[in-house]
């Protein structure tokens, strides 16, 4: 008897039926399961230089990278303090993480220790010159804030301001003088390393928020 192949074939009109031993199975695919998520890190914008702007960092980052340096610093007070820095800032288009990299340096991160003390609300050294003259003092936090805020802004920009004035010592500062931080040292403050430290203080604050 003639043999056929294991195969379905067709001859002459007859259908031959062969047998399906040997004949294994199509294997398929197991459904693809979707890769873990994984959160995606913010890219790391560069540091500011230019004082107006809008800044990039949240009031709740800011004040935590401030108790980072200074665990005793009391944390309502920083949480209050940032979030005016954010909106007193935002009121006059200045960049608030320049402001208050500012602030840190120029308290010492609420530490103090210098001509200018606590109770005084002036966070940017105003009218600071020397013991007769150991700077401005303002009667809440928010009026130092805003004070400091008008201040920068009259370095870096000609614009008016949108706030009623608080700044004793607008008048001195010629407008639009310094746009970036880098014409503060020598200005604002006698250190001629001040718009550096300044500078650093930014690096630090963004390589707390984005490199965590």
């Amino acid at each position: 008897m003639k043999k056929y192949s294991p195969v379905l074939a067709a001859a002459c009109g007859v259908v031959i039926f062969a047998s399906c031993a040997g004949i294994q199975p199509q294997r398929t695919r197991p459904p693809s399961v979707p890769p873990e998520t994984v959160p995606v890190k913010p890219e790391r914008p560069l540091p500011p230089d230019e004082i107006m702007g809008k800044g990039k960092v949240s009031g709740e980052k800011l004040a935590a990278f401030l108790l980072e340096t200074n665990s005793g610093a009391d944390v309502d007070f920083t949480g209050s303090l940032a979030a005016f820095y954010i909106d007193e800032a935002a009121a006059e288009g200045v960049n608030h993480d320049t402001a208050f990299a500012q602030m840190c340096l120029e308290t010492g991160f609420l530490r103090y220790g210098g001509l200018v003390t606590a109770d005084k609300n002036n966070f940017c050294g105003l009218g600071a010159i020397g013991p007769e003259q150991p700077g401005l003092t303002f009667p809440d936090p928010q009026t130092g804030v805003r004070a400091h805020i008008q201040h920068l802004k009259a370095y870096a920009s000609q614009s008016p301001l949108n706030n009623e004035l608080v700044d004793p010592r607008y008048r001195y500062v010629k407008l639009g003088s310094s746009p970036t931080i880098h014409g503060l040292a020598g200005t604002w403050a006698a250190d001629k390393l001040y718009s550096e430290k300044i500078a650093a203080i930014l690096e630090r604050l963004y390589d707390f928020v984005y490199d965590e």
